[in-house]
């Protein structure tokens, strides 16, 4: 079987045309001194013959990779590569590529990632960190995405906005006892996103938290959150800040026999691609990650561009706060009246 044919190269283009090396060179590349009428020429000719500029090449000549790098706390959660989407589709608009490192919720990790991006000669960075962690400046430009309260952060969704929009919409269906569920205590975004929930509780609205890894590190991986007895206490919404949780939270109350939303409204955050499907339909708070992947990405390159790709410094102007929008769905409805919230504790 015949191999590929090769791409042409500099060389075949400069003898196509009767011209230098030189001159096809400076002409592609947009310097030297060729006049504007060959270098048109010879950029058509290229674009006929299928040139494709080396990149190897070009980070040679101009000290300049082309590529920018993403580090994810966890990719398996299906929130990041949404976000890896978005952040892949503003720096193909502005000209890079991307390469993408899993730090696996692994402070280790995750500087083992951002050592192994910068030796490979990334531009700068786009960092997610890992819960709570604070990242030190690399020695490229660094973008964090993480929530306002991170220190260093770059651009976030409002967390504690999306927080109080839950809270504002229960209140609005008459719940009065809210269960916030977190997973994490130490994560800045659960977090922001609790304080949102709580600063919109108004009159003789409670709520208490309850947070997943302290109750399994007692009772164990995969152990019952205990909810059907907090319906029985008196609670009729359950706010969790993340879907993947509320979706926990959902399984099972319908496990214990507790109808959603009849008997207890659930909510979460994020809108993952399946928060609309299940039954019912999760009520949720959505990050804008078009938006927060633009800001990140236009924010990194004006720094690279200001310092050169070899600087260590973060994208720090004051954070920039993307709102979050309420959408709601099947899952939270008018909060249960008295004789529906204890109908389970003779079942």
């Amino acid at each position: 079987m015949p191999s590929a044919r090769p791409g042409p190269n500099l060389s075949r283009i400069a003898t196509s045309l009767g011209v230098s090396v030189a001159t096809v060179s400076n002409a592609l590349s947009g310097k030297g001194r060729v006049s504007e009428s060959l270098a048109e020429k010879i950029r058509e000719h290229a674009s006929e013959l299928g040139y494709v500029p080396s990149q190897a090449g070009r980070a040679l000549r101009t000290g300049r990779s082309g590529v920018l790098g993403l580090v994810l706390p966890d990719i398996a959660n299906p929130l990041f590569p949404k976000l890896a989407q978005a952040i892949e589709f503003a720096a193909t608009t502005a000209g890079y590529g991307v390469l993408i490192a899993d730090s696996r919720g692994d402070v280790a990790a995750q500087t083992e990632a951002i050592n192994r991006l910068i030796e490979r000669g990334v531009e700068g960075m786009v960092i997610v960190p890992r819960r709570a962690t604070r990242i030190s400046a690399a020695s490229c430009p660094v973008a964090v995405i993480d929530t306002a309260s991170t220190p260093g952060n770059t651009v976030a969704a409002d967390h504690w906005q999306g927080g109080r929009d839950i809270a504002t919409h229960l209140a609005e269906l008459g719940h009065k006892r809210i269960l916030i569920i977190g997973n994490n205590p130490e994560s800045n975004v659960q977090n922001d996103r609790a304080g949102g929930i709580r600063s919109g509780l108004t009159g003789d609205m409670q709520s208490t938290t309850l947070w997943i890894e302290r109750l399994e590190r007692d009772q164990g991986n995969g152990c019952s959150l205990g909810l059907a007895e907090k319906v029985r206490e008196g609670y009729t919404a359950f706010a969790a800040l993340s879907d993947l949780q509320a979706l926990r939270a959902l399984t099972e109350l319908q496990r214990d026999g507790i109808v959603v939303p009849d008997m207890a409204s659930v909510t979460g955050f994020d809108d993952l691609i399946w928060s609309p499907v299940i039954t019912p339909a999760l009520t949720t708070a959505a990050m804008d990650m078009r938006l927060i992947a633009e800001i990140a990405i236009e924010s990194l390159v004006r720094t690279i561009q200001a310092t050169g790709p070899r600087e260590g410094v973060l994208v720090t102007a004051e954070t920039d706060r993307v709102p979050m929008q309420l959408i709601v769905r099947q899952s939270s409805g008018p909060a249960a009246p008295a004789h529906l919230t204890y109908k389970t504790e003779n079942s």
